[in-house]
Order: structure tokens, then sequence, then C-alpha cells
């Protein structure tokens, strides 16, 4: 049997409550240039207006909902079990695919057939739309994963067929239940890495990883304790015991330090250095802010990340910062 020329890709949107950038998600999904998209939007009972511009998209997409549900990875679950795409994938109500990824995304996957994950690179935006960082990864696997080295999860594709071998996300996560699927993931089947921008990750202070992120470590550790209890996974941690829990450490102390928790994050960096002193290269200078801030002098790092933030990621073209619709990353 000839497999088709243009296979169906099934996106996702949870959403709930993000109706200031709800519409530029939709139309950054609803706009690419793939000619088999098939679209659906599982909203929670939001009552901030989103529902109004999930309907005015309507004919635009597969299905939709609102109704309450049991949180984002029961949103998504929901959502996948009404595709049918041979690719699926989620993006979140704040985040954005740039122009033609869906495209490129589809001749990864045909290039490599045995390939059962695909993920590329992304740039961070603020509320606003002004960029924030460029997000660049390397082709990793299951030991990078248990060592908490993160990938952006709007540049993520899946097969199908992977994600109903090993289960849909695991709805008692509610801040790494992509992380922990990755690592599901690669257990399973190869994963490539395609070093294109793929797509926009919004950071807001409404975003649950600032406002709730003092809960984010508990999943951390509930991650490794769960590896623990799997045999193959169990053996990874046991002959790289001190790298995996600096990089546990440390991508704690991060959220910790972003949801404007210094002191507690500046403990938990110097755990990561302790566990593995060669760990400190990947976040010295969030170490030395998170010092700095504890000491009263965060206004130094604050400095320093405002001139960062000035310089715009030069991998992009202007044209793909434009959304056709009308809508503009500034």
């Amino acid at each position: 049997m000839t497999k088709p020329k243009y296979p169906l890709v099934s996106i996702v949107t949870p959403s709930y409550n993000q109706a200031p950038f709800l519409e530029a998600t939709i139309r950054s999904v609803i706009n690419q240039d793939y000619p088999s998209i098939e679209y659906i939007v599982v909203d929670g009972e939001s009552t901030d207006g989103s529902q109004q511009i999930i309907k005015s998209y309507a004919d635009k997409l597969s299905w939709w909902v609102s109704e309450p549900d049991a949180g984002q990875a029961d949103a998504i679950n929901k959502g996948f079990i009404k595709t049918r795409g041979e690719i699926i994938a989620w993006l979140n109500s704040d985040d954005m695919y740039l122009p033609g990824t869906i495209s490129e995304v589809v001749e990864t996957f045909q290039a490599n057939p045995q390939v059962g994950m695909v993920y590329g690179n992304a740039v961070s935006a603020d509320g606003e739309g002004r960029l924030l960082n460029e997000l660049c990864f390397e082709p990793w696997g299951v030991k990078d994963f248990l060592q908490f080295k993160m990938i952006c999860q709007p540049a993520v594709f899946m097969k199908r067929s992977t994600v109903e071998k090993i289960g849909f996300l695991d709805s008692s996560y509610h801040f790494f239940l992509d992380h922990q699927l990755w690592i599901r993931i690669a257990r399973e089947t190869k994963l490539i890495h395609q070093p294109r921008i793929w797509a926009v990750s919004r950071y807001h202070p409404l975003a649950k990883n600032v406002t709730m992120a003092s809960q984010c470590g508990d999943e951390v550790y509930r991650i490794l304790e769960w590896a623990d209890t799997q045999p193959d996974l169990k053996l990874i941690i046991e002959k790289d015991y001190r790298r995996i829990w600096a990089g546990a450490y440390q991508i704690i102390a991060r959220y910790l330090l972003d949801g404007g928790l210094p002191r507690k994050a500046f403990g938990v960096y110097l755990q990561a250095v302790w566990k593995w002193p060669a760990s400190v290269k990947s976040f010295w200078h969030r170490l030395i802010f998170s010092g700095l801030s504890t000491l009263g002098l965060g206004f130094l790092g604050k400095w320093y990340y405002s001139l960062k933030r000035s310089r715009r990621p030069q991998s992009l073209r202007k044209e793909d910062l434009i959304d056709w619709q009308g809508i503009q990353l500034n």
C-alpha cells in the first residue's frame, strides 16, 4: 500500500484562560502551508473570552470543546483520542508555529521512517511578543533527558504509532508532563533533532512555570523516583548518578529563580555544583544572579539580562516574525 504524499498531521491545543495569546496560536496552525492538517482545540471552560475566539475559527477546526478537565495533560489526551493523524503534536494556547514548520516536520519524518519523534529549535518571547532568547538543542536521548536536558515542547512532533505504544501523557504530572513523555519515547524509538527554528514559546507572568515555580521541584523528584522503578532507566541512573542529580538540581533552581525565589535557587544551584562541578558552565550566569539577588544586588543581574534580551536572535528573518494575518512579534 502506497503511503500518502501528505500524511495527516494532527495538532491539539489545550486552552484555559489564555485569550490574549490564543488567536495568534490558532492562526499559526491554520495558516501553515501544509495541506493535510487536523486541528483540535480543547478548552477547559475558560471565562476570559477564549470560547468566543475559538467559535470564530470553528470552521477551521476539526473539533473543539469547552468543558472542565483535570488539567493540561488530561485536555491534551482528550484531544489526542479524537485525532486520526499519523503525526501528532500539541501546541499550547500561548505558543506559535513559525511558517513552514509542519511541512519541514513531515519531510523529516518521510526521510527517516525509523524515527518516532522529531524536535527542532525555538525562540522564546514575552507576553508582548518581544523575542528573548534562541533555544537551541542537540541530538539527545534517554540519558540526556534523565539529566534534565530540556527541549522546547512546541517544537516536538511524534508518530502516532509510537505514542499509542507507550501510552499518552501521564495526567498526574502538571509541569514536566512533556519531559516524562520524552523519556518514555526515547526508550522505544530513535529521535531526530532538526536544527531549524520551528516554534515560538511564550514566557509571561501568567505562565504556570512562573506562577507555580516552587512546586516544579516536586515533579523533578517524582520523575527520578519513577525512573528508579524502571530496570533500564535505573541502570542508567546508577551509572551516571552524580551528573543526573546535578541536572535535576539545576532545573529545580532555574524554576525557583524564574519564580522569584533567588535565595532558594542559589542553594539548589550550589547542590548541582557539588554533585557535578563541570555542570556550572551551563548555568554560571544564573548562579551569579541568584547569589547577587540573595545579597541585595539583584539589579546587576537584571541589567545583564536586559542587555542580553535587547539582542534579537539573528537566525530569524524579519518576515519570519510576522503572522500573515496581521499579528506581529515586536
